[in-house]
């Protein structure tokens, strides 16, 4: 079985390649983000080992991007933010575990062989409502089988509003995960891309799909135009 480690701290990352290589993994090692973010979106891997504190890009917005975009591969957040609020948001962006550092390699090894016996993560890839379909594998959005010319940003955006489909989600939440990065709260940035995402999911067809709920944010849902 293949694993990507991502984590800067080179003593880490060799003890942790090291250790399970012994153990029959093969074993990939980057020290950032963003070439953590490159490696798994581009191979195909059984397991990430991520390490939160990392250079260009977090391992929070690593996952985040990951699965916006419906990368399903199980991930073991390596951290020594030990806070509840961390942990809680690390499992709620997608995380399968979550390990604090220091931490013992053999539980990690238990922790990695017990992902890894619960099969790959079964989440659609397919969304669907109304007419309006995301296919997240081949990044196709199309609305009364007519495609939809959509940019990436657009895509993200239109996707993560699938997966949270009848919730309503603030221009906070959708900052962080689209973007990956907090807006100032007098930005209209996300206002300006769901118009946009609008302009070409909505306003050719009868039925609105994009509601905005006044004060909060937006929510994607079949309703009455």
């Amino acid at each position: 079985m293949k694993i990507l480690v991502i984590e800067d701290e080179p003593r880490s990352a060799a003890y942790l390649k090291k250790g399970l290589a012994e153990n029959a993994f093969t074993v990939d090692v980057c020290a950032n983000g963003e070439d953590g973010l490159h490696l798994a979106r581009n191979s195909q891997y059984d397991l990430i080992v991520l390490d939160v504190m990392l250079p260009q890009r977090d391992g929070f917005s690593v996952l985040s991007r990951l699965r916006t975009e419906g990368n399903q591969t199980p991930v073991l957040m390596l951290t020594a933010r030990d806070s509840v609020p961390d942990r809680v948001r690390g499992l709620e962006l997608g995380a399968d575990d979550y390990l604090v550092k220091p931490f013992a390699f053999s539980e990690l090894l238990a922790r990695i062989r017990t992902i890894l016996r619960r099969g790959p993560a079964r989440q659609p890839s397919t969304f669907h409502v109304a007419d309006l379909e995301i296919d997240l594998a081949r990044q196709r959005a199309s609305r009364a089988n007519a495609r939809l010319d959509l940019t990436a940003t657009e895509f993200r955006l239109l996707a993560l509003l699938a997966r949270h489909s009848g919730e309503v989600l603030t221009r906070t939440f959708i900052a962080e995960q689209v973007w990956d990065m907090n807006f100032d709260t007098d930005t209209n940035v996300v206002d300006v891309h769901v118009r946009r995402l609008r302009s070409k999911v909505d306003d050719p067809w009868p039925t609105r799909l994009i509601r905005t709920v006044r004060g909060v944010g937006y929510v994607l849902e079949e309703i009455s135009s």
